[in-house]
Order: structure tokens, then C-alpha cells, then sequence
């Protein structure tokens, strides 16, 4: 097993809706509380030993709307989405709202603890760097030895005719 396993919990009932969605089309009625959710897209990568996480949040305000914390071996990063646009052209007015909630978290290895993560926000992209995360993850080679002949053989001689 890897000592880093980084990687998303999905809600199961996310990834029923979308095989549903994609083998019968969108579904009429779906829950509000589904409604109001949406899966901001994730990068991890390596950059030496650290882990770099990086979560695309565009337009939001990462002081007030965005939380990132260390909980039980998890990254979890989770926020709410709330814009409101208008546009009033003549007589003519446009309103537009979004928003909703998200959640996204991330398996730990073991050794890190909340220490080892320190976060930015840039351009509409929060990173995470988990420092230390691939840390001894290598592989470590084993030295193999070669086995003795073993006493008690079975097979017959050389010389010898087969009985």
C-alpha cells in the first residue's frame, strides 16, 4: 500500500445521479440540496517530497467563503459560492444569481499533520502545499540471496542407470 494516497472522497450518491444523468439524460426533479452544490475541478501534483494541491475557485472571497483544515488524515477543503450580477441596459434588466456549496477532501499519509500545510490563493486558484507528503515513499530495494543446494537430492547420479 502507498504511504500517499491523495485522493478524492466522492459522495456516492453524486456518482449514482451522474451515471444515471449520463445513461437517461438529465433528471426533472433532482433535490435542492444537490442543486446547490458544485465540484470545484482539483490538481495534485509532486513537486520534490511536498504535495501541491491546487483547487480552482474563481470570484470567490477566499477570507470569508473558503475553509481549508486538517481533520482525521483528511485535506479538507470546503467553502460557499455566492454571486449576484446585474445588468440594466435602457429598460431592460438582467439579474443573475449562483451559488452553492462545496466540499472536497483529500487522504493524508499518516505522518502529516496540520503543521505540514500551509495554503494561497492566486488568480482564482487556492494551492496547498503538503509539506513532507512523499517523503520516504520510495522504493527501497531488497537484497536478494541465493539459495543453497539442497542436502538430500533426489535426482540420480550421472554415471548411474535409472533403476
Amino acid at each position: 500500500m502507498s504511504t500517499l494516497s491523495l485522493w478524492t472522497r466522492r459522495d456516492p450518491f453524486a456518482e449514482f445521479d451522474a451515471l444515471v444523468r449520463n445513461t437517461f439524460g438529465p433528471v426533472a426533479t433532482r433535490p435542492t440540496s444537490q442543486s446547490a452544490r458544485f465540484t470545484p475541478a482539483a490538481e495534485i501534483s509532486r513537486d520534490g517530497d511536498d504535495a501541491l494541491v491546487r483547487v480552482e475557485l474563481p470570484g470567490l472571497d477566499i477570507a470569508n467563503d473558503v475553509s481549508v483544515e486538517v481533520d482525521r488524515g483528511l485535506l479538507v477543503v470546503s467553502g460557499e459560492r455566492r454571486d449576484e450580477r446585474a445588468d440594466e441596459q435602457g429598460s431592460r434588466s438582467l439579474r443573475e444569481l449562483r451559488y452553492g456549496s462545496f466540499r472536497r477532501s483529500f487522504t493524508l499519509p499518516t505522518h502529516v499533520t496540520a503543521d505540514a500545510v500551509s495554503a494561497s490563493y492566486d488568480a482564482g486558484v487556492l494551492s496547498v502545499r503538503v509539506a513532507g507528503a512523499y517523503a520516504g515513499t520510495g522504493p527501497q530495494r531488497i537484497a536478494v540471496t541465493a539459495a543453497t543446494a539442497a542436502v538430500g537430492s533426489t535426482e540420480a547420479p550421472a554415471d548411474q542407470p535409472d533403476a
